[in-house]
């Protein structure tokens, strides 16, 4: 995995206010966690954390200069804004060298799916144990050549070396389902449009309106 070195400074001031604040500066606030230590208030630079987080994935290891000294750190809880997207707030977590951390790995699927099957991704993560210098990016989990009722569990999913596996082994992750008929999606909706209470026009509906707006009183035809 890639180590991305980032400046970082103490922040003295709280709450909504000192965020925003630090926000229009150009920075993030984070709070770095771990090790039994009371937690650091910091600013990151948005720019060069948005990047390295873009390139090295939600694990990148992150190495801070902070306060004349270093700190490893890799993120743990990004906080966006629901619209613009941009980080707002970021949680980190304190590592050392040849510390085993649990991070929640994403899964990529790759392949195609076979004709008539459905994909359905019970889970986009896994928790696993890695070092903390070596923290992979993801995992790939092939679907090629995958019958119909193929379930794929946490442990049939093929981990770097050096990584354990934490979530249970029998965690189904990926479901090649039967895909469903015309027929069968058009019931679905019906039956979710009569749940909702939406009334669905029949064929022929809106021409016996659009008649029914043309006709004329017969008073009105006979002048």
């Amino acid at each position: 995995m890639s180590e991305v070195r980032l400046s970082a400074e103490t922040r003295t001031e709280f709450g909504k206010g000192g965020a925003r604040r630090t926000r229009r500066a150009g920075k993030v606030p984070a709070v770095i966690y771990g090790h039994g230590a009371d937690p650091r208030h910091v600013a990151l630079p948005a720019r060069e954390l948005a990047a390295a987080i873009r390139h090295g994935g939600s694990n990148v290891l992150l190495t801070l200069d902070l306060d004349g000294g270093e700190q490893l750190v890799i993120p743990k809880s990004i906080q966006r804004h629901a619209i613009k997207g941009h980080f707002e707030h970021v949680d980190l977590l304190a590592v050392r060298r040849g510390e085993k951390v649990t991070i929640d790995l994403p899964v990529v699927l790759v392949g195609d799916v076979v004709s008539g099957g459905l994909v359905n991704q019970e889970h986009t993560t896994i928790s696993v144990e890695a070092e903390a210098t070596h923290l992979p990016t993801e995992v790939e989990v092939s679907i090629e050549g995958r019958e119909i009722g193929t379930q794929i569990t946490a442990a049939d999913v093929v981990l770097p070396r050096g990584t354990t596996l934490v979530t249970a082994p029998e965690t189904a992750v990926v479901i090649i389902a039967e895909a469903p008929t015309a027929e069968q999606l058009e019931g679905e909706v019906a039956e979710a449009a009569e749940e909702l209470g939406i009334v669905q026009d029949k064929p022929g509906d809106a021409t016996d309106e659009a008649r029914a707006d043309n006709a004329q009183p017969a008073e009105a035809a006979a002048e």
